[in-house]
């Protein structure tokens, strides 16, 4: 069982940051963010999420051209964001991550399979990644508001990768932090049947 502590950094006290300090991220936690995160399981082991970690000022200046206004300012700002992709063959991997039955069958030629797959399994991919995040050190700010089209012509062109969603990595600057919005309750969201 983790500590309060633990659990405190990783869930409870974690904020969305939309602001951020001036320090950077080191490849080595980065590096450090993935040997985590791909310990994470996903179905057949499929792991169909593909990352680029957009840390230089050339490269960020490509990506702020895609966010949307309200996400300009934290994504110029954060040290580094994480485009999470999904690799759309991620099923021609399968014979090495999933070497004990034939599960690139299942996927060729099924193409609301491959959808359905490489979408639920890179988000789950990129949950790891912000606990991961979260687990170094680091905070997070995941956004949706970005034109994907111009992501992936700009990231991702002549692959088969297509981009889930980004989120902007660091040391955030909790001052700038929104109060805290509210949860559902157990009984709103469950139930125990």
């Amino acid at each position: 069982m983790l500590t309060k502590e633990a659990l405190n950094i990783l869930f409870t006290e974690a904020r969305t940051h939309n602001a951020w300090q001036d320090r950077a991220v080191t490849d080595a936690q980065l590096k450090e963010i993935y040997d985590f995160l791909k310990w994470g399981a996903t179905s057949a082991n499929a792991s169909p999420a593909r990352i680029v970690f957009v840390q230089s000022e050339a490269e960020k200046e490509k990506l702020l051209t895609c966010v949307s206004a309200g996400n300009f300012e934290k994504t110029k700002t954060a040290p580094v964001t994480a485009i999470i992709g999904m690799d759309m063959a991620f099923y021609d991997q399968l014979p090495k991550l999933f070497p004990h039955a034939d599960a690139r069958s299942w996927f060729v030629g099924n193409q609301a399979m491959i959808d359905a797959t490489a979408f639920r399994n890179s988000s789950l991919q990129g949950a790891y990644l912000m606990l991961a995040a979260r687990a170094v050190g680091l905070d997070c700010g995941p956004m949706s508001g970005f034109d994907a089209d111009k992501v992936n012509a700009t990231f991702f062109a002549g692959t088969n990768v297509k981009v889930n969603f980004i989120c902007n990595l660091g040391y955030g600057d909790a001052s700038k932090v929104f109060p805290r919005s509210p949860r559902l309750a157990f009984e709103e969201a469950c139930k125990i049947i």
